[in-house]
Parts: structure tokens; C-alpha cells; sequence
């Protein structure tokens, strides 16, 4: 992970991070079945009855869906399997496969009554019954799969019940659209099929964070899933040509349309999402906006009769060819350009299209290969979009060496009435970015100091020293072992699941707390890092797993700030090497960084705990934002600042009962460390509330 300049949109410009790859071409490479690894990985764990795969757009889902049903059907005594996707346009991922000619046992086959989303209307309540009908039908017959979408599934399970669908497969394609809050439809009914216990599930997702802020399933149900996860890492890792993914977020002043320019390249295969009508950086007008940015790329020469690209001549004398998604004011025209995007005659041909303009489409589940930078104006409130926007620039094509992504957002300035709105945008942008590089890091196996090597890693020359400090690479699957001192263990198989697999959805809910961010980033000199790394995260884990002990507890917390900190000073270090002129090249930056940080700083976790999550992050913003603007923020941000809440005292007097336990003592408020200070005003304030309140109910009672 390294930072690479963008392009100005003007004189302040926040540097991308950059993951470099080895190329190993293992992501596209099959096995004797025609499985490639992330397909194997997924069907070596076909005999689950509920399973979760969490794998990035491109790697093979739904191929990987087809092997592990059409082994339920034949090997598993299932009846059917029934594939259930978002939208229809996602239909077509689940069209007929060939999977013989490759070396599998069977062919995926679905008559084309039995693809719904295929079938003329709307996912409607009025207009669906026929499409319900139709599952009724499939369900009553003897062939074997059938495609519908989210909605249509959704009514017919309503009017059929969950009984009909007993011992089928339900496969559900992008799973995070769905969630266990009551008003999600699917997210209830899902409970219910669990609770019968009589279908398969698989659910698939690559989005990595289970419907963003809320859970898609309860705690309980999950726990039946077995996972598959495959990375980004390993996925980047291993293509063949795509060497490098760069991610960044620029600020503008002004209308948009008239910075846009600076960051878009007309060399580049382009998609452009401009923002929804209702959103603070659109112009009210979206087909103006379309206009102006076609007009940037040079001049409009007219429209193709055969596909419906708009021909815009670029300033080097080359003729763009545009697709507008955005204009839906005619509907057969919008169809011809859609069917011309999609025709597989043109799917290996790199100049069909140039630059894809879109508002609503062209995200999950668009597969265009070509496509090598996803330019994206304003924030987008979902995490989930923005992992699925980026998706369509990961693509692996012949001759595609680089691509980016790019979160154009309005800076916030002092003439802006709106400045709190700007500054939430501003957040939001830099709080996917901050995840994204979460995402793209390697995994990390963390373990208490001096637990011994770990089979299959690699320690360097000198190999694995007792007492020492220890960094271990597992170089097929790309994890990094770290031994950090006085790190808590988790107890239970749950938690050492979720320290294995889910710390990136806890350290989505970190990044997704405003206040947190907003301390972290802009309130620096009054914000302490324990405040975040021990109070907030803690607070945050204790909310997400409330089943869990108290150790379990505070060995996740643990885990997740070790992965976003050593992340964040690894990257530090990486922007030291390079500015020193050192090699930091390959998929070897992230490493190089982690190594060089510690041999710096001894791995410990109360130094971890005592370093904020968001100085990298912080450093990034000072150099590349308006200093006037920067301090604005900061000093808007520093005068919310109030008492200690009750809740917050509350936390504070938890971590102070900890410190009694190991010191022997309570936290000293004269103490010359400011957290010993901190916790020990905790104390005081809590008792303070705690008096307050029995005075109140002594008042209630003489009253």
C-alpha cells in the first residue's frame, strides 16, 4: 500500500492509496473441475447446510453457486434450487453454464420459463402474482432450477409460506441487501426457513459488511453459517494483468461539472455516477449535468443509430463513444443503449464503449471488464455502493495494468451555510477510504508473544526468534502473523471466529461512528487515543456481541484496533520509505511498512491502544486540504465538545475498575499521564451523576 499523487480537481488534492499486486494469474487459473480458487475453496464446504460466502465482485460467485447446487441436487437428495437476486438485470449471471466442457460432472442448466427476471413485468405487488404463480408451477414441477428476483421470492413466500420451499436450495445473490431489522421482509422470512430447518441457504455477498450498519441476521441464526471468505488481497493478488488498484477521494469548490475535467481522463474506460437529484453536490438538473460533462470531454458529434453512444470527439482528435444511462425520459432509447452495452458479441472488444455516464445503474452486478477507473461525485451513504462501485474497476483484462477509484467531494468553505453537511460528506468519503484500505490489506493472524511460529509462514532470513520480534507471511493465502504483547486470547470459538474472519465489520461499525471520526480526525489535541481505541471501540464491540463475556469482549476490541492501527502506521512508514527514496515496490509495500514499524515501536497492545487510529489519515488531510477550511473544521468540531456525558463516565469508570485490577489502585486524577487523568475524572463525574440522581428521586419521594 503506498500513495500515489491524483490529479488536482484543484490546488488541494488527497493522495490515493494504492495496492500493488503479484500477479500470479492464480485468481483466473482452474483446477481439474474448472473451478479457479476461489470456486474451490467455496465447494469444498458443499455438504453445509447454510452457507456464506463473502467473496469481492469478479471472483466467480456465481459459478461458484452453480457447482454447489448442482452437487445438492444430485449428491444431497435436494429437490431444486432456487437462485434469488437483487435485480433482474442480475439475472443473467445465472444463465446456462456449460460446466462439462470444463471438467465438472454437470451442466447448469435453467429453462428459460423458469428465469423470471427474464419474464415481462415489473416486481411489483400488483403486477407479480403471475410471477408467484410461476414459482407455484416450479415448485409443483420436476425440473430442477429457477432465477427471481429479491421481490418476487419475497411475495411468494408470502402467499405460499415457507413450507412449500422445504428441502430446496435457496441461493440469495448480493445477501446485504438484506437485514434482520423487522421492516426487511426477506431478512424475516430468512429467520423463519432457519427456524423450520428444512431448505439449504447460500448467500453470497461481496460487499464484506453485512448491510452496512445493521446485521443482517441475529446472532443466533448466524452462528449456523459456515463462511467462505476470499479476499480482496487474494483476489487482486492474483490476476493476471491488473497490477495496481488506486483509491482515492478529491476535493472541489464550485459546481461540480466545472472540476470534474482534472480528474477525468479521457484515455481511461470510464464510469461516471453523478449524485441523485436530492443530494447537496447535484446541479437539480441531471440531464444538464450530463450535458457538461460530455461537453469537458470535447465535442459532440452526434449519436450511433446502431447502439445509441453518443460520438464525442476528444480534444486529441479521438472519437469517444458515451453511453448516458442517466437519460430515462425514452424508454426504447435507454433499452437500445443498455442492450448494446450488454451485447456479448462485444464483451472481449476493449473500444465498444469509452465513458459510461449513470445515476442508479451500473454498479452490482455490471460487468464491464474494460472498465479502469469509476470516478463517483459526492458521498454515497452506503459503504456497501461504494465497494460495489469500485467493483466494476477490479475487473481483470488483457492489457488493464491500473485502475481507480474516485470520490469527487465538496470541500467544506467558510462562505458555505451548510458547512456541518459538508464536513458529514467529508467524513463519510474519508471514512470509506480508510475502509477500503482495511479491505485491501492482507489478513491479519494476530497472537500473544512467544506463542511460536505458525505452520506455513514465512519469518524472514533469520526465521522465528524466541523472545523476538516476530512477523510471519503466509504467502499463498497472503495473511500476515503478528505477535503483539499482553494481547488477549479470545476463549470461545465464536470469538475466535470473529477475531479470524469478521474484525473488518467491526472496525466498519468504528468508522461509521460520526463522533469517533470527528474526534479521531479534527479534535486531536482534546481527544486522548484511548478515548477511541479502549472507550469507543470497546462501547462498539460490547454493543455488536452482547452475548459474549466480558474477555471475549476485550480480546475483539483488542484484535480489531490492532488491524486498523498497524494498517494505518504501516502506511505511515510506507510514505517514510518512499520519501526517503527506499523500496517499498510490489506487494510488498504493506509488509515493508509493518516491518519497519516494528522495529520502531515494540508491539505492544497498551502502545497500540495509545496511538490514534486516524494520524495517518490526519497527515493525508493536512497537506492535501485548505488550511483555512481544515481549521474551520476543527474548531466547529472542538467547541461540541461538552461535559463528560454519562455514558461516556460510565465507560471511563469500566476502564478504571480494570486499571484497580492490574495496578492495585484507582487512577489518580494528579497523575502526569493524561489517561490515568482522564478515567480518574470519570470516577468523579459518574458519582456526580449518581448523587445527582438520588437526590432527584429523594425530591420524587418528599414530594
Amino acid at each position: 500500500m503506498s500513495e500515489q499523487a491524483g490529479s488536482p480537481t484543484n490546488a488541494y488534492t488527497v493522495p490515493s492509496v494504492s495496492i500493488a499486486t503479484a500477479r500470479t494469474g492464480a485468481s483466473s487459473k482452474a483446477n481439474e473441475l474448472g473451478m479457479r480458487t476461489m470456486q474451490e475453496r467455496a465447494y469444498a464446504k458443499r455438504g453445509e447446510q447454510y452457507l456464506l460466502i463473502k467473496s469481492p465482485p469478479a471472483s466467480g460467485k456465481s459459478r461458484a453457486l452453480m457447482f454447489i447446487a448442482l452437487d445438492k441436487l444430485h449428491n444431497q437428495g435436494l429437490q431444486q434450487a432456487i437462485v434469488v437476486v437483487p435485480e433482474r438485470s442480475i439475472g443473467g449471471s445465472f444463465a446456462d453454464e456449460p460446466l462439462s466442457q470444463y471438467g465438472f460432472y454437470w451442466d447448469w442448466q435453467v429453462a428459460p420459463q423458469w428465469n423470471l427476471c427474464n419474464a415481462p413485468g415489473v416486481d411489483e405487488p400488483r403486477v407479480a402474482k403471475s410471477k408467484v404463480d410461476a414459482v407455484r408451477k416450479f415448485l409443483e414441477g420436476s425440473d430442477k432450477a429457477l432465477v427471481c428476483t429479491h421481490a418476487t421470492f419475497r411475495f411468494a413466500v408470502e402467499e405460499l409460506g415457507v413450507q412449500a420451499f422445504d428441502n430446496r436450495l435457496i441461493a440469495i445473490d448480493e445477501f446485504h441487501h438484506v437485514s434482520s431489522n423487522p421492516d426487511n421482509k426477506l431478512g424475516s422470512q430468512l429467520g423463519a426457513f432457519i427456524a423450520r430447518d428444512k431448505v439449504h441457504l447460500v448467500a453470497m455477498t461481496g460487499s464484506y459488511f453485512r448491510g452496512d450498519s445493521e446485521a443482517v441476521l441475529g446472532p443466533a441464526d448466524e452462528a449456523k453459517f459456515e463462511t467462505v471468505t476470499y479476499t480482496y488481497y487474494e483476489q487482486l493478488n492474483g490476476y493476471q494483468w491488473l497490477k495496481s488498484l488506486d483509491i482515492g477521494y478529491f476535493f472541489y469548490t464550485g459546481p461540480y461539472v466545472n472540476a470534474i475535467t482534472k480528474v477525468l481522463d479521457p484515455s481511461l474506460k470510464t464510469i461516471v455516477h453523478i449524485p441523485n437529484v436530492n443530494a447537496r453536490e447535484s446541479l437539480k438538473d441531471k440531464q444538464r449535468e450530463v450535458d457538461e460533462i460530455m461537453h469537458g470531454l470535447g465535442e459532440w458529434k452526434g449519436v450511433d443509430p446502431a447502439t445509441g453512444f453518443h460520438l464525442v470527439q476528444a480534444h486529441d482528435g479521438r472519437t469517444l463513444k458515451v453511453a448516458d444511462l442517466v437519460d430515462d425520459s425514452d424508454p426504447a432509447k435507454r433499452s437500445k443503449v443498455l442492450t448494446a452495452l450488454k451485447d456479448p458479441a462485444q464483451k472481449d472488444n476493449r473500444d465498444h464503449v469509452d465513458v459510461i455516464i449513470a445515476l442508479g445503474m451500473a454498479k452490482e452486478g455490471f460487468d464491464w471488464i474494460w472498465c479502469e477507473h469509476a470516478l463517483t461525485i459526492g458521498y454515497r451513504s452506503s459503504l456497501t455502493e461504494i465497494v460495489q462501485i469500485i467493483g466494476r474497476a477490479t475487473r481483470d483484462a488483457k492489457g488493464k495494468e491500473r485502475s481507480r477509484f474516485t470520490n469527487l467531494i465538496a470541500e467544506p468553505a467558510a462562505e458555505q451555510s451548510a458547512v456541518a453537511e459538508a464536513v458529514n460528506d467529508m467524513l463519510k468519503a474519508i471514512s470509506a477510504s480508510l475502509l477500503m484500505e482495511q479491505v485491501l490489506a492482507p489478513r491479519y493472524e494476530f497472537t500473544p508473544k512467544n506463542t511460536g511460529p505458525k505452520e506455513g509462514f514465512d519469518y524472514g532470513e533469520e526465521g522465528y526468534k524466541e523472545d523476538g520480534h516476530n512477523i510471519g507471511v503466509n504467502k499463498d493465502t497472503g495473511q500476515i502473523h503478528v505477535e503483539i504483547n499482553g494481547l488477549a486470547t479470545p476463549q470461545s470459538p465464536e470469538a475466535t471466529r470473529i477475531c479470524k474472519e469478521d474484525l473488518n465489520e467491526v472496525v466498519t461499525s468504528f468508522l461509521q461512528d460520526k463522533t469517533v471520526l470527528e474526534r479521531g480526525l479534527f479534535d486531536k489535541e482534546n481527544t486522548l487515543p484511548e478515548e477511541l481505541t479502549q472507550l469507543r471501540m470497546g462501547k462498539i464491540v460490547r454493543e455488536r456481541y452482547p452475548e459474549l463475556t466480558e474477555a471475549d469482549q476485550e480480546a475483539i476490541r483488542q484484535h480489531a484496533i490492532a488491524a486498523m492501527n498497524i494498517t494505518q502506521q504501516a502506511k505511515l512508514e510506507i510514505a517514510k520509505i518512499d520519501a526517503s527514496g527506499g523500496v517499498s515496490q510490489g506487494n510488498t509495500a504493506l509488509l515493508d511498512g509493518v516491518r519497519k514499524f516494528v522495529n520502531v515501536r515494540h508491539l505492544d497492545i497498551d502502545l497500540i491502544d495509545r496511538i490514534n487510529p486516524f494520524e495517518a489519515a490526519y497527515a493525508v488531510l493536512a497537506k492535501s486540504m485548505d488550511e483555512k477550511s481544515l481549521r474551520q473544521v476543527q474548531t466547529s468540531i472542538a467547541a461540541k465538545k461538552a461535559n463528560i456525558p454519562e455514558e461516556y463516565a460510565r465507560e471511563l469508570a469500566r476502564r478504571a475498575l480494570q486499571f484497580k485490577l492490574e495496578r492495585g489502585r484507582l487512577p489518580d486524577i494528579n497523575s502526569a499521564d493524561a489517561w490515568e487523568r482522564e478515567m480518574a475524572e470519570g470516577v468523579a463525574a459518574l458519582a456526580r451523576y449518581r448523587a445527582q440522581a438520588k437526590a432527584a428521586q429523594g425530591g420524587n419521594v418528599n414530594g
